[in-house]
């Protein structure tokens, strides 16, 4: 049998990869992953594979631009509050922050027979948990921002619960959801910026190089669809439970 290690706390999705999300109360998720979540991105064609995703890595300013997903729309809102939808309006607002040429991805839902998202950088979601949180602020000195690490969720564990490298392997089960949980998610340049601001704090990748060999959050498939929201239990089981 499972334990149950804790709730759901926070939930985020980031319609556009590398853009700013937007907080939810409650999500679907199908067999790729967050429904909303990732549907879009830009790239450099003249690369490949990962290489050719242009991120915030690559234009910082990107991370300012907030992204929304409703009735199947993404709904992109400025740093001076214009809006934008998923249209090539946004791709020349973006071209303007690069002087590599950008394109854009369709805005599709993946097909439920081949269920990947092709601008996610592993599996489908991303979890941290608030006590890894709260050690790294105990460490690094300041408050850490749960949004630098771009999550999806965010799980309250209970007092003595077993950390996230103890769950890789085994499945999660979230309300009707069942997660099984992959590999660590090896961290980037990405979490040294400001979500707000955006400015570059480097000491914070080299904490989590030093004290968490650089991983921080783990990646999970989906073995079953449903509906989470906040304050869902959180149950870890080993991956034999339900075969």
């Amino acid at each position: 049998m499972g334990i149950t290690i804790g709730e759901i706390n926070a939930i985020n999705r980031y319609p556009i990869k590398s853009f700013g999300g937007e907080p939810l109360t409650a999500c679907r998720i199908e067999p790729y992953g967050m429904h909303g979540d990732r549907f879009g991105s830009f790239y450099d064609a003249s690369k490949t594979g990962w290489a050719r995703f242009v991120t915030a890595r690559n234009v910082p300013a990107m991370m300012s631009y907030r992204a929304s997903f409703a009735e199947g729309e993404i709904r992109v809102t400025a740093p001076d509050g214009r809006k934008f939808g998923w249209d090539e309006q946004l791709l020349r607002e973006v071209q303007r922050h690069s002087k590599t040429p950008i394109s854009m991805s369709a805005l599709q839902e993946p097909n439920p027979e081949d269920p990947r998202l092709m601008s996610v950088d592993a599996a489908s979601i991303l979890l941290v948990t608030d006590a890894s949180l709260r050690k790294l602020e105990a460490q690094w000195g300041r408050e850490a921002d749960q949004r630098r690490f771009r999550g999806n969720f965010v799980v309250k564990l209970r007092e003595g619960a077993p950390l996230e490298g103890e769950w890789i392997g085994r499945r999660l089960t979230i309300g009707g959801v069942g997660l099984q949980v992959d590999s660590f998610c090896e961290r980037c340049v990405m979490i040294t910026m400001d979500p707000d601001t955006q400015k570059k704090d480097p000491s914070l990748l080299k904490m989590v190089h030093n004290e968490f060999n650089t991983c921080f959050g783990v990646y999970a498939s989906v073995i079953s669809t449903g509906r989470i929201a906040i304050g869902d239990m959180v149950m870890l089981e080993d991956m034999d439970t339900n075969a």
